[in-house]
């Protein structure tokens, strides 16, 4: 009996269970049967002639065999996309599908609407937004890109850096009404502070002054959340004092729903970077929404972006 071919069908099928390790979860985001990832695998490891994967009732793994075999497949896909874009790019219609991840909060309130802006720019290209504040593995959950706030410690992926996200120390003028208004960082030590728990270290908050000393204060209360929208919330509410990103807050502060306390004295900015897959970087469509988002992200409020250098 003849061997099957080595389709491309049957090699992104590996490739997603090589990176996923379930073929359930494969089927699922492929919109097939079970079975036919099973089919898959089992005539692409006849094709190629060596077992490419070792399952167990639990997990999926590479053999040494189909880890080199990964590798190639990566890159081979890769190259078949990169293909099929420069072919399109014949005709000006840049098409095809985007995966992101973003921060929860900053995704619904700030980049859902450069995501509009960008398909307006470019109808053929579709875009997968998934919000989570949980760090995904890219690779594994089929992601190009990830917009990130905060420190980063993958150095697998490509690395842009954005800029920073300042941040303010806010309450509600019914609170403040009730409560007082903190003249010194540390009056907030007798506050209710709206906590993020995701967030280490949040029983104890830093905040710079004008002249650049920081300021530890404790800073504790009975309300904790581990999403941005839940605390916007609470602080809208009244229910007590929190640092915010100015993006988040940006539209109830002009309302008058909220006020800055202690100006002068804020937490330190946080980084915004944009992770890449290496293997995506190299796709025309990431490579127009990386552009398109890098241009555009410095209109967000309280984002600073970097400087041009300036000529010598």
């Amino acid at each position: 009996m003849d061997r099957p071919d080595v389709s491309l069908e049957r090699m992104r099928s590996f490739v997603r269970v090589a990176e996923r390790g379930s073929l359930s979860a494969v089927a699922r985001e492929l919109a097939v049967g079970q079975s036919t990832i099973t089919r898959h695998l089992r005539e692409l490891e006849e094709a190629v002639g060596v077992p490419l994967l070792s399952r167990t009732t639990r997990r999926v793994t590479m053999t040494d065999e189909g880890s080199r075999y990964y590798a190639d497949c990566v890159q081979i896909l890769r190259l078949v996309e990169q293909a099929g874009d420069e072919a399109r790019a014949t005709r000006g219609a840049p098409a095809g599908t985007i995966r992101i991840s973003c921060t929860a909060a900053f995704g619904v309130l700030q980049v859902s609407r450069l995501i509009f802006a960008f398909q307006d720019r470019y109808p053929d290209i579709e875009v997968d937004l998934s919000l989570t504040d949980e760090r995904v593995d890219l690779v594994r959950e089929g992601v190009d890109i990830a917009l990130r706030l905060g420190p980063l410690t993958d150095s697998s992926m490509k690395l842009r850096a954005l800029g920073r996200s300042r941040r303010l120390m806010v309450a509600a003028p019914a609170y403040l009404a009730a409560r007082g208004r903190p003249a010194v960082p540390q009056d907030l030590a007798g506050h209710e502070g709206i906590r993020m728990t995701n967030i280490a270290g949040s029983d104890t908050l830093t905040l710079e002054g004008p002249d650049g000393e920081r300021h530890a204060v404790p800073f504790g209360g009975r309300f904790r959340v581990d999403h941005g929208l839940a605390a916007r919330e609470a602080l809208a509410a009244g229910r007590g004092i929190g640092p915010a990103h100015r993006w988040l807050v940006d539209d109830l502060l002009a309302a008058g729903r909220l006020e800055v306390i202690l100006p002068g004295h804020e937490p330190p900015p946080v980084p915004l970077s944009l992770l890449i897959v290496p293997e995506r970087a190299g796709i025309a469509r990431v490579r127009l929404l990386v552009d398109f988002l890098a241009e555009r992200i410095g209109g967000i409020p309280g984002v600073e972006t970097p400087r041009p250098d300036r000529p010598r």
